[in-house]
């Protein structure tokens, strides 16, 4: 893209005087003011976001969210009287093109900020460049890709908090429903061998013994061998971190198989299970499953401008053909621009260390609530929601508008139910 640039000649001192009084003129009439705010440049934000591939899904609602706080955000007159533009590059879900991306956005396309695009594997790569180059990122549901690097610009929009609290609240439901030993299933990628490694450490500090422990390839279709052997195992709690397809996979193969009386709580760490297609593919399959989420249409969930939030989410969704619940990551695309939109209206910047260093000395008010982030640039203090799917019929994604089918058991502050245990009393 070739930039437009005009040259002029020589101009008397008379003309410029004459000129330049006229422009103050303008300037200070309320039509000029508006003129030369369109002609500023735009802020430009620039990301990739998984368009096609395995990530999709999430990605496609993820942006949404995000459009639409750029589209209330211009309809209040932009940031620092300019307007918002999003730059967008398709990721294709695959972490060999972000790399490529990123440094495009930054050097070619000029970008004002960064956006990281979403989930673990298409983010890692990109740290140690955007770290390199001094650029704030926003991140989007990636989970412990700053551990190592320590990138003192990084601030995650997720709810995960300290990096044990996800197994931690889970194993905690586990215990306190009389579960003392453990069994671990992962796909063997970098998201769900994080979760893995926290709940293996959670579990060695508290004495639980680990019965099972079983990474499987990613691409597994069939878990039914799987399960039986953790069956077989005769575990308390099931800790299971998956990828949407696995996800399905393995519920399937409990259904068929069963995993014993002696199981107390399952789930956990299961992806897929937060998107609308996906639940109501599923159906009655998800009763009694305990499993993270983000968001769930609980009273104590709404805050300033959730309710608003999701009336322009559930109208769009339908046109864009996106998941058309939305809860798991489209308010925490719209909670991205937030983020910046405070620091950046606060300080009258968009120097990048100005902007971090209010983002990390400030609570934020935000659509999923307050958020404060420690120096690893994640949540203060979690946010992670565990619920136990209850009462779900196959074929009816309207029923999870509703509260009651994700009853929620952690956080405290937010809990809506008791949990029902064994787990095989819990599905029937």
């Amino acid at each position: 893209m070739s930039k437009k640039v005009s040259k002029s000649g020589s101009i008397s001192r008379r003309r410029l005087l004459a000129t330049a009084g006229a422009g103050a003129a303008l300037a200070a009439s309320p039509l000029g003011a508006g003129l030369l705010h369109a002609q500023q440049p735009p802020i430009k934000i620039g990301m990739s976001m998984p368009q096609t591939g395995g990530l999709a899904g999430g990605g496609k609602a993820s942006l949404l969210g995000i459009e639409i706080w750029r589209d209330d955000v211009n309809a209040k007159g932009g940031l620092l009287g300019r307007k918002v533009e999003l730059v967008v590059y398709d990721d294709k879900s695959s972490a060999s093109e972000t790399p490529a991306i990123y440094s495009k956005l930054i050097d070619v396309d000029k970008v004002d900020l960064l956006f990281a695009p979403y989930a673990t594997v298409p983010t890692a790569p990109i740290m140690p460049m955007v770290k390199q180059r001094g650029r704030l990122l926003i991140g989007n549901f990636s989970f412990q890709v700053n551990s190592k690097i320590g990138h003192d610009m990084w601030f995650n929009n997720a709810p995960w908090g300290p990096p044990d609290s996800w197994a931690s609240s889970f194993l905690d439901i586990g215990q306190k429903a009389g579960g003392k030993s453990i069994a671990l299933l992962a796909a063997d990628q970098e998201f769900a061998q994080n979760l893995a490694k926290t709940a293996r450490e959670v579990a060695g500090k508290r004495d639980m013994k680990v019965v099972f422990d079983q990474a499987y390839p990613p691409n597994t279709v069939e878990f039914s061998s799987i399960i039986r052997a953790l069956k077989a195992a005769k575990p308390d709690i099931v800790y299971v971190a998956s990828y949407p397809p696995d996800s399905a996979g393995i519920l399937r193969a409990v259904n068929e198989i069963g995993v014993g009386d002696n199981v107390k709580v399952f789930g956990g760490g299961m992806v897929g299970l937060q998107f609308g297609t996906v639940m109501e593919n599923l159906g009655s399959l998800l009763n009694g499953v305990v499993n993270y989420n983000s968001w769930l249409p609980e009273k104590s969930m709404y805050f300033d401008g959730t309710k608003d939030f999701f009336e322009k989410y559930s109208k769009r969704a339908v046109e864009a053909k996106v998941d058309p619940l939305g809860y798991y990551l489209a308010p925490f695309g719209y909670t991205s621009g937030q983020l910046v939109e405070q620091a950046i209206n606060a300080t009258k910047s968009l120097d990048q260390k100005t902007l971090a260093k209010y983002l990390r000395e400030n609570t934020h008010q935000t659509i999923v609530g307050p958020i404060a982030f420690s120096a690893d640039g994640e949540r203060k203090e979690t946010a992670v929601l565990q619920a136990q799917f209850r009462g779900v019929v196959d074929k009816n994604i309207e029923q999870f508008r509703t509260s009651g089918k994700q009853v929620i058991l952690f956080p405290e502050k937010l809990k809506s139910g008791e949990i029902i245990v064994p787990f095989e009393a819990a599905r029937k």
